[in-house]
């Protein structure tokens, strides 16, 4: 075991006969293909999954069981292995060019991929990985010949689903392909256990991919509730990032693509305005986030729709920021802006909250999970822009409003801590652990 788990002292006496039993995994390799835990959230393919993965291993070693992450290598400078924090280790995959690749693209990587894990896992002993845990479909494939190769179990989390994607597509975006739903099917079939963000998740995973509700294991992310809190409050945090203290500001913090829906808070600050031009002062909509996925063909589609509906004076785009002044931005908002066709949590809307700011978002996938309605935050029914904009307009009718549902909004974020996320992963890596011994006894009984 490594010298981390010494310094942290060896388990209690009394355990060794129950862990026998109910082992968890001493060290799990963990597969995250097309977006790397290093990488910036908000840039390219990095979102919400990457701070999922980094804060969950962390927490993870935390409780004595090591972490190795594999992910691609994106640029011929990143040294093989990197240390993330003790007992988390990065390993970069050489796995088709570094640069300019699309996730579209990656499918016929993954041959490659798999032939780099299986290169680390040669120079180790039989056994060295406990379980393997696999995040999004591409890493699913992989994670599936590397448990079967290696005799350890597979735990799976979607993340998203291309039906469920599919099935609330915004307008000109593109569907997922065939390829991904057949990947999918095979995965739900081959795990042990498959992780899901929320309840409905859950009820997705066996609706639409007929996974066996038994092997479904429902763990809401975590939020880093050191990092995103209310600290010195709204108009401190407005007055580093230069902003008016009387403003309103409704904030939208994301990837800029169709599926994100930000055109909908603009379409919905245009209504206001249309409504209520006396606000046109007192208004300020700050974009923070870098174009992604199908938003990367048209990256000025969001500025020149702005021009056209006549709001670019009140719109401040910002390339996407680090998580410390991420949360800056969370304080100043009034309110945060989630008006997204589908999200399978929407850690965002927690890490606002958490931040001490009510969210405004569409009532989809996790969303009702994460925001409690007309207490945290609001939630509205489909993309309507008038119905967002009803919303705005009671923010500007009622200043003292961000103040009051962002106290209940930070008290109900603290649920959300990460150690209770990773207490429940580490619970369900022994269940898969017990499932997996249950099979192949079954099978060579």
């Amino acid at each position: 075991m490594s010298q981390y788990v010494s310094r942290l002292g060896r388990r209690s006496p009394a355990a060794p006969s129950r862990l026998r039993l109910h082992r968890r995994p001493r060290r799990v390799a963990m597969l995250s293909v097309h977006t790397s835990p290093l990488h910036q959230p908000g840039t390219g393919d990095a979102g919400g999954m990457n701070v999922y993965i980094v804060e969950l291993a962390q927490r993870l070693a935390a409780i004595n069981i090591e972490v190795e992450i594999f992910t691609r290598s994106t640029t011929g400078a990143l040294p093989p292995k990197v240390e993330l924090a003790p007992g988390v280790l990065v390993r970069h995959v050489d796995a088709g060019p570094y640069e300019g690749l699309a996730k579209e693209d990656l499918p016929a990587q993954l041959c490659a991929f798999t032939h780099g894990v299986m290169q680390a896992w040669a120079g180790h002993r039989p056994g060295y990985y406990d379980l393997v845990h696999s995040h999004y479909w591409l890493s699913g494939h992989v994670g599936w010949l590397a448990a079967e190769r290696w005799g350890a179990p597979l735990v799976h989390a979607m993340h998203t689903m291309a039906k469920v994607k599919n099935a609330a597509l915004a307008d000109g975006d593109t569907p997922e392909p065939a390829a991904r739903v057949i990947g999918e099917t095979q995965i739900v079939r081959a795990a042990d256990r498959l992780i899901a963000n929320t309840s409905e998740e859950a009820d997705e995973l066996v609706r639409h991919y007929d996974a066996e509700a038994g092997k479904v294991a429902v763990v809401h992310p975590g939020v880093n509730l050191e990092r995103f809190r209310p600290g010195d409050g709204r108009a401190a945090a407005r007055a580093r990032l230069g902003l008016p203290q009387d403003a309103l500001i409704p904030l939208f913090a994301g990837r800029i693509q169709p599926l994100k829906a930000p055109d909908v808070l603009l379409r919905a600050v245009a209504v206001l305005l249309g409504e209520r031009p006396e606000l046109r002062s007192k208004i300020i909509v700050p974009v923070v986030g870098g174009p992604s996925g199908s938003g990367l063909a048209k990256p000025e589609g969001l500025q020149k729709l702005a021009a056209r509906l006549g709001v670019a004076d009140v719109v401040r785009f910002r390339p996407p920021v680090g998580q410390e002044q991420l949360a800056d931005w969370f304080r100043a908002a009034s309110v945060l802006v989630m008006p997204s066709y589908s999200e399978s949590f929407g850690l965002v809307a927690i890490e606002a909250q958490a931040a001490g700011t009510p969210v405004l978002a569409a009532a989809v996938g996790g969303l009702p999970v994460a925001v409690r309605h007309e207490e945290t935050g609001f939630l509205v029914s489909g993309h309507d822009p008038v119905d967002y904009a009803r919303v705005l307009r009671g923010f500007a009718d009622d200043p003292a409003l961000p103040d009051r549902m962002g106290a209940a909004a930070a008290r109900h974020a603290e649920s959300f801590g990460w150690d209770t996320a990773a207490s429940a992963t580490a619970d369900v890596y022994t269940a898969a652990m017990q499932e997996h011994r249950r099979r192949v006894r079954s099978h060579h009984g």
